[in-house]
């Protein structure tokens, strides 16, 4: 096949950061490329869609997309200067709403892992924000987004010991969701921890979580901490016990541990109520990277569908995945099944939910917010998208000032306790970068400076490290 252009749209020299007009185009065997060529450094394209010969049983790039009518901040904190995607902070053009706030409350780490988007824990770390500047970032984050899910991230955050303090402040303020995204170490380590999180009132543990075997959690963690797989088990367990919900999270690097998706899976959905779900990001390739970014393999969302297909069909078909309502369709897929005894069973209501090839994208972040904050939640207490507890909730009719559409009928027809989430995003690193999907990014990383900035964009560097962003932890003067 020849290479065709499917589309056209912006992207980066992964070199000096040029912006440059990028095409989407397909390769011989029917791969989609996003190929882009720097007047300083040359062509470069990096995988985005499998070809047919790869990933025969999923949805084509082309019927995948879904267009949404963009929803732009009503309170932007930058100017628009430069364009996307340098005035993030969010700019007036920036397409969509915040579902998830995240807080970088240290970049200190208690490891040192060779895989690490933010590179943490080695090297010169600054200097932890403030509990004051702590403070502003969610009064600010409040102010400008409301009421989203709120995920406190490094670094590793237990290495705080002001942190329940933290989820007390968040929590004060309304948000339904605050969740940490953790190593497990700490959580493993001591087993009062867990319950002194939950008593401040922490919803849910993000829980680090690549393999079930020691050699290639190494590749993934280092060899820093002893016996980190027990430590990760007794991490669960203790989450378990205080009573908090848990995701699990698989960083995946193709060759290294994607043909244990079968097994992570069967093993996440049989470790419930505890565990909401099984969350799987394909490696991009910013901060510390053990590979060759250039020309090694890249695993992309047709990929991971199709091995999961291939790795568990008892449960498991390509077609039971769909495009994301709220962030960008080349972004991330999901789907949400129930556990009916020991099996999976594919919730349809929720998938016919998705059906539309156009949405609004406020709509899509309503949606996204509510459910995550339900699903993800302590088991048994689950929260509105209004953010009330399950005993305290509004009817439906009166949640968010709207009807009883599907979606809610859909949240109160089964208990999140038996409901099973399975995601996966693709964050963009400079290969990979479209300036389209960027400006839908509803992941901002709330940074002291005052600025909020898309996850992709905060975390972007170059092939030789310079950041898009630099300075992260650097508080307002």
């Amino acid at each position: 096949m020849s290479r065709d252009i499917l589309y056209a749209t912006q992207s980066l020299c992964p070199v000096c950061l040029r912006r440059l007009d990028a095409y989407y185009i397909n390769d011989a065997d029917g791969a989609v490329l996003l190929s882009r060529t720097c007047p300083e450094h040359g062509e470069f394209a990096t995988c985005i869609w499998p070809s047919p010969k790869e990933a025969p049983d999923i949805t084509p790039f082309q019927k995948w997309k879904v267009t949404k009518t963009p929803s732009y901040p009503q309170d932007p904190a930058t100017d628009l200067d430069r364009g996307c995607p340098y005035d993030c902070g969010l700019c007036p053009a920036h397409a969509q709403h915040t579902c998830h706030g995240l807080l970088e409350v240290t970049m200190r780490c208690n490891l040192a892992c060779p895989v690490c988007y933010a590179s943490a824990g080695e090297g010169e770390i600054p200097k932890d924000p403030s509990r004051a500047a702590i403070s502003a970032m969610l009064a600010n984050l409040l102010a400008r987004s409301g009421t989203c899910n709120v995920q406190l991230s490094g670094g590793e955050p237990t290495v705080r010991e002001d942190l329940p303090d933290i989820i007390r402040e968040a929590k004060a303020l309304g948000f339904p969701l605050v969740q940490v995204n953790s190593n497990g170490v700490r959580l493993g380590q001591d087993k009062d921890y867990a319950r002194k999180l939950a008593e401040a009132g922490l919803d849910s543990v993000y829980l680090q979580w690549d393999s079930l075997k020691a050699d290639v959690l190494a590749y993934f963690r280092g060899t820093r901490v002893p016996n980190l797989r027990e430590i990760k088990e007794a991490a669960l367990a203790n989450c378990a016990a205080a009573g908090l919900g848990v995701v699990l999270v698989a960083t995946l690097v193709k060759g290294v541990n994607d043909q244990e998706l079968g097994d992570l899976l069967r093993d996440a959905v049989g470790r419930g109520p505890v565990v909401r779900g099984l969350h799987l990001q394909p490696a991009s390739y910013f901060g510390r990277s053990p590979v060759d970014v250039v020309h090694s393999p890249r695993l992309t969302l047709g990929h991971v569908m199709q091995t999961l297909a291939s790795q568990a069909p008892e449960w498991i078909k390509a077609s039971d995945f769909h495009p994301p309502c709220c962030e960008h369709s080349l972004c991330s897929f999901s789907s949400v099944y129930a556990r009916v005894g020991k099996d999976l069973v594919l919730e349809e209501s929720v998938t016919a939910l998705h059906g539309e090839q156009s949405i609004r994208a406020e709509e899509g972040s309503r949606v996204a917010k509510a459910f995550i904050a339900r699903q993800w939640s302590r088991p048994g207490l689950g929260s509105s998208c209004c953010g009330e507890s399950s005993e305290t909730k509004k009817p439906a009719s009166l949640c968010c000032g709207g009807g009883q559409d599907a979606f809610s009928r859909f949240l109160d027809k089964r208990s999140a306790d038996r409901r099973f989430t399975l995601s996966c995003m693709a964050f963009q690193d400079a290969l990979s970068l479209d300036i389209e999907r960027l400006r839908g990014c509803c992941i901002h990383i709330v940074r002291p400076d005052g600025r909020m900035v898309p996850f992709c964009a905060q975390n972007m560097t170059s092939l030789t490290g310079i950041p898009l962003y630099p300075d992260r932890l650097q508080e307002q003067s």
